[in-house]
């Protein structure tokens, strides 16, 4: 059975298409690595917006750019790709949105290729420019071409090419005067380019080329390379390939590897806990605030347990997530990245992933949020598909509150023993993920990963501007996309959590019934005990006795039940679920009053309830679990449709649960 997603069109892709039909609008087309997006970021300035072509989940970034003289046009920044005539849906939306066959065509191409590749960047110009709209080129990253022998021809490219040639450097600014007064001659009414006859021959059209298309551009293009060159075509300098003799070598180069990603995604980890512990620091003052400004009631629990609490749940993320992406885009900047996946593709291929889905699984162990986004580097949708399926099995840093508080009531005093159970977690996470990505090649999504083909681009000093805007926008899309959905699962869990409210003479009744006097009991074990039965008597507590027949098996009692039922908006709420439940409050005192509440706990017959099965049993399942919906909310973003959301959901569910009951049902009988 195979599965082919449909993005849905929502209203403001159509809003956003409507505004291009209004504007004057240049498509700008190039390689990856190319500088495309650099150059576009120069072109506005930051100006610019993220967002979707209708009906796909393929990104397109919109920004208006100034040209000076009271002029201005709207930039639409393609995705970077190889050709125009080729299947992905990447080139399929670029050729489609050039030639107006999707939505208003633009008035003009801005054709960006690289100074140091020509014969690998114009063989797109070729294909753009037989599209038939007016079309510049900007030869970007003249300045590298210099200090590598290599001095392009400008004038002899654009008689060949037919079209206006402007080089330029996006890194510097160098040229970036002329493309703006080119840009605005550009747009003027004009005959539309074609290549001479002597240039290409006439039978060529775009998408429309003959037997072997790729091999016909690439010979142009090398014969044009060479004829607008004084030097000649330069692949690459020689102090690239000496670099590239260690860092793609078969021994050193996976060395190299773990160094460098252990070193970028260290400062995830290390880097993001102090503006997080700020964040989170920040939230609980202004909560507190406002607690302290509103009346006792529902309004002041909605307000500050609801919405502040769902929002600060959303902004917390963000540190780690802009940082992810700072360290992506530095290390894609440098030219190192192409490498790293060069490096580790043949031993993702054997389980059915891309080498480019290593980077967003290793950050999944950060947040599985900032990874699944990343996965927009890998072009093949079965891939990318196939890596958003797995990267949640990735231990993230919300579980390891769950492997703390289990690995204490196993191993209260062996250190040993504890480091052991974590490391055993996170290699379970792991080998699920390759188990589940192996299952999916040979059912829903399969097909091998696609071969791997890639241009190493030069190494390059890194733009330290270009790294911030790309963390910049990758955050607010976070906030903007996955935010509202976060926020508003927050405040159905409060409502979950509150109502309907117990009735004051049936709290009575339970302490009556339980032998106690409310009059003598201290004030805190009084509104402990409150915070138990308003939980019991909620839909939260509800939920929980009556799906706890349901994991019986796996020896959860039903305060467990409800602990596991929350953690489902986020796993890290469970253990102050459990504090609640185990009559501790919200916040225990310290961590070694939960763990004693929790060793001595005893259900209706006496029995233990944490066993050592029951544990086991619990981190399995946490370890297997999905159990955060805002993960879920950008998987729908990513593949753009809810039905891989709740695949992703349903699986993983079942998976954990099976596990959990193998682990259990094993521990219980040999124990």
């Amino acid at each position: 059975m195979s599965v082919t997603p449909v993005a849905p069109c929502d209203s403001s892709e159509d809003a956003s298409a409507q505004q291009l039909c209004q504007a004057r609008v240049v498509a700008m087309v190039g390689n990856p690595n190319v500088g495309k997006t650099s150059l576009f970021n120069r072109l506005t300035n930051l100006l610019a917006k993220t967002s979707n072509f209708a009906g796909t989940t393929v990104d397109r970034r919109t920004g208006t750019a100034d040209l000076n003289e009271g002029q201005s046009c709207t930039l639409v920044d393609l995705p970077g790709l190889y050709s125009l005539t080729a299947s992905s849906p990447e080139e399929q939306i670029a050729r489609a949105f050039i030639t107006g066959e999707s939505e208003c065509p633009p008035e003009g191409v801005l054709v960006v290729v690289d100074a140091t590749n020509l014969q690998r960047s114009l063989a797109v110009a070729r294909e753009a420019i037989q599209c038939g709209r007016p079309t510049l080129v900007a030869v970007n990253m003249i300045e590298l071409a210099r200090k590598s022998g290599v001095d392009v021809d400008l004038e002899v490219l654009s008689q060949k090419l037919g079209c206006p040639v402007v080089g330029v450097s996006a890194r510097s600014g160098e040229g970036l005067d002329e493309l703006k007064t080119n840009l605005r001659q550009l747009l003027q009414p004009r005959k539309m380019i074609v290549l001479s006859a002597d240039a290409e021959p006439a039978e060529l059209d775009c998408g429309a080329c003959g037997a072997c298309p790729f091999a016909d551009g690439h010979r142009w293009a090398s014969t044009l390379a060479r004829e607008s060159t004084r030097t000649g075509y330069v692949a690459s300098d020689e102090w690239t390939d000496r670099v590239d003799q260690f860092t793609t070598h078969r021994f050193l180069g996976p060395v190299i590897f773990v160094a460098v990603m252990v070193a970028a995604f260290a400062s995830v980890f290390y880097v993001a806990q102090y503006p997080m512990e700020w964040l989170d620091a920040s939230f609980g003052i202004v909560t507190e605030t406002v607690g302290g400004w509103l009346p006792e009631g529902d309004f002041n629990s909605l307000i500050t347990d609801g919405i502040l609490a769902g929002i600060g749940g959303v902004v917390i993320f963000l540190p780690q997530i802009c940082i992810l992406f700072f360290m992506l885009a530095i290390l894609e900047d440098s030219g190192y990245l192409s490498r790293a996946v060069v490096v580790i593709d043949r031993w993702m291929r054997r389980g059915g992933l891309p080498g480019q889905a290593f980077v967003p699984l290793l950050a999944a162990h950060a947040c599985a949020i900032p990874a699944i986004m990343s996965t927009k580097v890998i072009e093949n949708r079965r891939d990318r598909l196939a890596a958003i399926m797995v990267i949640p099995l990735m231990t993230c840093s919300a579980r390891l509150p769950v492997y703390t508080m289990v690995a204490a009531l196993l191993f209260p005093s062996s250190p040993w023993s504890a480091a052991l159970l974590f490391a055993s977690a996170y290699a379970l996470g792991m080998v699920a993920a390759f188990f589940v990505a192996w299952i999916l090649k040979r059912s829903i999504l399969p097909g091998e990963a696609a071969p791997l083909i890639l241009d190493l681009p030069p190494y390059r000093t890194p733009s330290l501007s270009n790294a911030i805007r790309h963390a910049y926008e990758r955050g607010w899309g976070f906030l903007r996309d996955a935010g509202v959905v976060i926020l508003v699962i927050s405040i159905g869990i409060w409502v979950l959590s509150t109502y309907p409210k117990l009735p004051e003479e049936r709290f009575a009744e339970q302490i009556q019934t339980a032998g106690l006097n409310a009059e003598t009991l201290e004030e805190s074990d009084l509104e402990n005990r409150r915070a138990l039965a308003e939980q019991e008597y909620a839909v939260i507590g509800r939920m929980g006795k009556f799906v706890q027949p349901v994991f019986a098996p796996l020896g959860f009692d039903w305060k467990t039940s409800v602990g596991v039922m929350t953690s489902f908006a986020a796993r890290e709420v469970v253990v102050s679920t459990l504090s609640i439940l185990y009559g501790l409050g919200p916040e225990p005192e310290d961590e070694s009053s939960l763990h004693d509440r929790l060793m001595s706990a005893t259900d209706a017959e006496g029995n233990r309830v944490f066993t050592p099965a029951t544990c086991v049993s619990l981190l399995v399942f946490f370890v297997l679990a999905m159990q955060c919906l805002p993960t879920q909310a950008v998987t729908k973003k990513e593949t753009g449709s809810w039905g891989w959301a709740i695949f992703q959901f349903g699986y993983m569910t079942v998976l954990a649960y099976v596990a959990a009951l193998i682990a259990y049902q094993a521990i219980s009988r040999f124990a």
